[in-house]
């Protein structure tokens, strides 16, 4: 059965007061719930950028390491969620319940399958 990212940019949830994130929060861990209730949640989560501090970095194929993108930049994932689900559709639908959720548009992206790992 196909694997299935559901994600946001970073910043994408910026647009709602301090006081929203309570009603946002629950809403989202709501979505998670009834993804794990319907058999088809693999994992996910929110990405760490408290006060702007990141560790990200790219490690290049020779070893090489590299800071960035910074906090500042759109090319950072804000959050993700990996559903697995025998469909496209099935996929837009989980993103539907989580863009209503956490105020924001979702990406979703199906990933390659893997014969020889085949999980």
């Amino acid at each position: 059965m196909p694997h299935y990212l559901i994600s946001f940019e970073k910043g994408s949830m910026d647009h709602f007061a301090e006081e929203d994130w309570p009603v946002v929060g629950k809403a989202a861990h709501a979505v998670v719930q009834e993804a794990i209730d319907a058999g088809v949640y693999v994992f996910g989560g929110g990405l760490d950028y408290e006060n702007n501090d990141v560790e990200h970095a790219v490690v290049a194929t020779d070893g090489m390491i590299t800071d960035g993108p910074f906090p500042e930049t759109k090319e950072l994932i804000g959050g993700f969620m990996i559903v697995k689900v025998p469909t496209r559709d099935d996929a837009l639908q989980w993103a539907a319940k989580q863009a209503t959720a956490c105020r924001c548009a979702q990406d979703v992206r199906k990933f390659m399958r893997d014969p020889e790992l085949d999980i």
